[in-house]
């Protein structure tokens, strides 16, 4: 009987690992479709990806930069992808015409968003705009922040000139093709320019009539909200947060390790300027704040009307 105990023994040790592989259920796939190609910005993701955070809780998720950035919410709001990383003056556009669209957690919490000229420009004061050109990448929202800015000092958008320089913001200023850009990112555009010699001035949005919002927020499509691990995501991304915050040099190398051709000054310079700006709390959402740039996208005329909050943001309840 000891025997036959010490062998039944045996057979339960060998057929316990293989009875929990088969009750352990396979990572779950999530595609994260970013607004750019990879870059600082995206620290806590691939933080998160790098440092095991995602498959720890059950995910495989893949970070896919776009052919055009303008596609990932359109592929999320049509089932192609699960997240994508947009902006929140975005999201407010395009809920308002209609893409089923919800914001689930944020990545960078303030703007990034300048206007930015040369620091040897005469313009001293954004009144001194008046009759001066102003570049501009994206149409959508740069009106309506140059029209609050400018307000501020007595003027109107017909004051000045809004030229589209594509995506060369810094080569349209630096040449002076135009006297200003809008659009500038603090933590690159002003970068880009020391670095070929040439000193920029910001001026920041929230600082000048534009109530501040996040620039870079994730985006489900509102069908799926219930059925994707979207919470998981989101509690991988803030330990990826965390850690990235509490070893920065620790996390440049985990960056770099996946993404060589980045290791430059212009990005070394980045990761340390966008540190401070990331979401501490990524799931978290400020109501009022949404409502606030809601309503001044609507004063603007961006939008034709506010959509109840619930309908393109939310925060998701912890679940264990």
């Amino acid at each position: 009987m000891t025997r036959l105990a010490a062998l039944l023994a045996l057979i339960v040790a060998a057929i316990a690992p293989l009875a929990q592989a088969q009750t352990t259920p396979p990572p779950e796939k999530l595609d994260v479709l970013l607004d750019w190609y990879v870059n600082p910005d995206h620290a806590p993701l691939v933080v998160a990806l790098e440092r095991g955070y995602f498959r720890q809780a059950g995910l495989d998720v893949r970070l896919i930069a776009p052919s055009d950035p303008n596609d990932p919410p359109k592929l999320v709001a049509a089932g192609k992808a699960e997240i994508a990383v947009s902006y929140q003056p975005h999201l407010h556009i395009q809920t308002s015409r209609g893409l089923p669209l919800t914001r689930i957690g944020t990545l960078v919490a303030t703007p990034l968003n300048t206007l930015m000229v040369l620091d040897s420009s005469p313009v001293r004061s954004i009144a001194d705009l008046k009759g001066r050109t102003v570049g501009f990448a994206v149409a959508g929202t740069e009106e309506a922040t140059m029209g609050a800015m400018l307000a501020r000092h007595g003027l109107s958008v017909a004051d000045i000139k809004l030229i589209n320089v594509g995506f060369g913001l810094t080569a349209a200023l630096a040449t002076g093709r135009v006297d200003a850009i809008i659009g500038a990112y603090r933590n690159f555009e002003l970068t880009q320019l020391d670095l070929i010699g040439k000193k920029g001035r910001p001026f920041y949005v929230e600082e000048e009539g534009v109530p501040p919002y996040d620039e870079l927020i994730l985006v489900a499509q509102r069908a799926r909200l219930g059925k994707l691990p979207l919470r998981a995501f989101l509690d991988a991304v803030e330990r990826g947060t965390q850690y990235l915050i509490n070893h920065p040099d620790e996390s440049w190398k985990l960056f770099l390790a996946r993404h060589k051709e980045l290791d430059d000054e212009l990005n070394r310079r980045a990761w340390r300027d966008t540190l401070p700006r990331f979401a501490l709390r990524p799931a978290a959402l400020d109501r009022a704040r949404y409502h606030r740039f809601a309503e001044f996208l609507h004063e603007r005329g961006v939008i034709k009307s506010i959509l109840p909050l619930d309908e393109y943001a939310i925060e998701l309840p912890y679940r264990r």
